[in-house]
């Protein structure tokens, strides 16, 4: 039965293998097809004995890596090589010199950046895992297919996470959100970014998930056919003007309808354009963008367009290497519905990214808007001033950044990230000219350093050779490019008096019997809530922190949240006072239980978005605060989970019927007389509500109002909201949170 199963597996492997030449997007030459099956052959035989959680065989995991770089992002043979070999160093007994002798240095180059990146120390004061994102980051200075070839290895691995227990699941789903997404999206690799993106929705909000899924489903036949009656109105059209072409649906992203439910607080039924309509036309170079705005005429010939939802990214290109007009239009039945433009080419580069850019770009001198972006993004990497936590922030913030069009004063457009100021211009033009910056104006007038751009604003820079970059700059810019400038320049002044800080300090903690070391200085940075130990040698060196501080830290420092969980000294009401009081305050089961072992421990829940009992939480184990308590949806979790999973703790109710809780809730609606009153007899008709405060006020017939509520837990809140969603007048009730 064993070799039956074992043969059927041999003929699978096999044919995937067949499946991954044919669609490969790249034309294979005969030497291309013998380096792929000599890859393919080592890494079957090195996987030979190994199996993945959910029973099947190892090698079909770098088979599919394979297929998703050569057929979803379009590398070539090279590429496809280093896919299906990028786990073979890292498991087996083969080395990179081994594949080197057996293949050629490229091949081996890229399978030595795919090989898994080596665990570092575990620290509470450093994240590993930003540390390991920034490894990996840093080998985009050797060939970007590496980062490439790693987010097809991560879409895999979304794919495949259903045999995982579920704290792993949510770690890895959070790191793809934090950081994988954002690659691919920079890289203009947006169908895998969309795949990344709900599959990461999939496990970290479940429930979410399911229920835009289910929905999406009961309205796709309606979906469809309002579809299909555009396309017929204007395929009519566009035959009689001679265009060749194909219409297609695209239903919007899991994720993205998720995003906009909660930007906007809006339900599934309100998210209005949940798809958009694409037409692919064919075309030689020439006559592109004649014919874009052609098919844009046609369009908007039949339904009106608005004005302020065009974007025109033929004429000016994203810096990604995206192409496309994109036309929002009202159609049928008053429904917003984008249309996106595009030529074959256009088409190719936005499914394919990287590779069809390149493809495309062969022959041309200018240098692409990608090729500058990596450049600057090389630039950025080797600054590694920073910690690996702040590094990541900043790197991941300029991934998904809006674009703004400028121009120099000589008429040539510049891009920017939306928010970019008139100083990061001048860093963006060149490094030297930031740092002389003395004044910017800004449409030929003078204006502030921060000044914040618009596109199709034109700046002109004034510099002088005496003007130096002070530390208020680094408030006045945005981009990381000029930040790291500017750093640079202030840290060779910081570092001569960071050296004498550090003398001082040593001499300062020995009279208080500390030494001063690794650990010391990450536990002083940490209580100063600075970002790096220069920043703390500094503030000693200009007597910024004092004696009396630095008494106050060594008191803390005895009491400190390590020693607490490193002795994992549970809560005992009959040995402690303090919580012997609580409980006679209240119940011994309003309280949350910790870890597989239930712990009961202390803990706050976090201000920034104010859990309730009945909400999914999750523990977060700060530095100096204990136990922080998150919702699961809360704005900081991807973050926290994805750099600081080792400081994650699983939360758990155990019961919330005696304790109270504060909730904030929005509402609004159309303004009528006697809306208050009516408001507070609904709230005190339900059981369990106290109110704590109310504030409403109107405007021009629109009313808009805070309440602030006491409840016991989530259930009795959710029926609070759903009837004072039933007075009349009232349009939304929202749950906020304090920033």
């Amino acid at each position: 039965m064993v070799e039956i199963d074992i043969e059927k597996e041999n003929k699978a492997i096999a044919q995937e293998y067949k499946e991954l030449l044919r669609i490969s997007y790249q034309t294979l030459t005969t030497e291309d097809k013998k380096l792929i099956r000599k890859a393919f052959d080592v890494a079957v035989e090195a996987h030979q004995d190994q199996r993945r959680k959910s029973g099947e065989a190892y090698v079909f995991h770098p088979i599919a890596v394979a297929k998703i770089v050569a057929g979803e992002i379009g590398l070539g043979a090279t590429a496809i090589a280093a896919a299906l070999m990028h786990d073979v160093v890292e498991d087996t007994d083969i080395t990179v010199k081994d594949i080197e002798k057996m293949f050629n240095p490229k091949v081996a180059q890229l399978v030595e950046g795919l090989t898994k990146i080596s665990q570092v120390k575990k620290d509470m004061n450093i994240s590993m895992q930003a540390e390991n994102f920034r490894k990996m980051l840093l080998t985009l200075n050797d060939d970007v297919r590496v980062i490439i070839i790693k987010l097809a290895d991560r879409l895999h691995n979304m794919q495949t996470m259903e045999s995982m227990v579920d704290y792993k699941q949510v770690k890895i789903a959070s790191e793809t959100l934090y950081i994988y997404a954002p690659l691919a999206h920079r890289l203009g690799l947006y169908n895998i970014k969309t795949k990344l993106e709900d599959l990461g929705l999939k496990y970290t909000e479940p429930a979410v998930y399911n229920d835009i899924v289910s929905k999406i489903k009961q309205t796709k036949e309606e979906q469809d056919d309002y579809i299909q009656n555009i396309s017929n109105v204007l395929k009519k059209s566009l035959d009689a003007e001679g265009v060749e072409y194909i219409i297609k649906g695209r239903p919007k992203s899991i994720y993205s309808i998720r995003r906009k439910m909660a930007a906007q607080n809006v339900s599934f039924d309100e998210v209005y354009d949940k798809f958009a309509l694409r037409i692919v036309y064919k075309s030689n170079p020439h006559d592109e963008k004649f014919l874009a705005w052609k098919i844009y005429s046609v369009v908007t010939d039949h339904y009106r367009p608005s004005p302020s939802r065009l974007r025109d990214w033929i004429s000016s290109p994203k810096s990604t290497g995206y192409e496309a007009l994109h036309i929002t239009v009202m159609g049928p039945l008053g429904r917003w519905v984008e249309i996106q433009v595009r030529s074959e080419r256009m088409d190719e580069i936005a499914e394919k990214g990287y590779a069809a850019h390149y493809k495309y770009k062969q022959g041309a001198t200018e240098e692409s808007g990608l090729d500058v972006w990596l450049n600057l993004l090389k630039e950025a990497l080797e600054n590694s001033e920073t910690n690996a936590v702040d590094f990541v922030e900043d790197f991941k913030m300029n991934l998904y950044a809006k674009e703004i069009f400028v121009f120099t004063p000589k008429g040539e457009i510049k891009s920017l990230p939306k928010g970019a100021t008139s100083l990061d211009f001048a860093f963006s033009i060149h490094s030297e000219i930031g740092i002389k910056t003395r004044g910017t104006r800004v449409n030929g007038k003078l204006v502030q350093l921060n000044h914040e751009l618009k596109s199709g604003d034109q700046i002109e820079i004034i510099t002088s050779q005496n003007q130096k970059p002070t530390i208020n700059w680094l408030d006045y810019v945005t981009t990381s490019r000029a930040k790291n400038k500017i750093r640079n320049v202030l840290n060779e002044n910081t570092k001569k008096i960071a050296e004498d800080g550090k003398e001082i300090l040593t001499r300062k903690l020995k009279h208080l019997k500390i030494t001063l070391n690794e650990s010391t200085v990450n536990d002083l940075v940490n209580y100063f809530k600075l970002k790096t130990s220069l920043d703390l040698f500094y503030r000693v060196g200009i007597s910024a922190i004092d004696n009396q501080q630095l008494r106050d830290f060594t008191a803390q420092k005895s009491n400190t949240i390590y020693n607490y969980f490193k002795n994992k000294i549970k809560r005992n009401p009959s040995t402690n006072p303090d919580i012997i009081q609580k409980n006679e305050l209240s119940s011994n089961y309003d309280m949350l239980v910790f870890g597989a072992e239930q712990d009961k421990l202390d803990y706050k829940l976090s201000a920034c978005c104010n859990p309730i009992p009945g909400d999914p939480v999750f523990g977060f184990v700060t530095i100096n605060e204990g136990i922080k308590v998150h919702k699961r949806d809360c704005p900081n979790a991807i973050s926290m989970q994805s750099n600081y999973a080792y400081r994650i703790m699983q939360a758990k109710w155990i019961d919330s019927s005696q304790q109270e809780f504060k909730a904030l809730l929005e509402i609004t609606g159309m303004d009528s007389i006697g809306l208050t009153n009516e408001l507070t007899r609904v709230i005190s008709n339900n059981m369990h509500v106290n109110i704590q405060s109310i504030s409403l006020s109107g405007d021009a017939g629109i009313f808009k109002g805070t309440l602030a509520v006491i409840v016991p837990n989530n259930t009795i809140l959710k029926k609070l909201i759903d009837n004072i969603k039933k007075i009349d007048g009232v349009d939304r009730v929202t749950r906020i949170y304090n920033n």
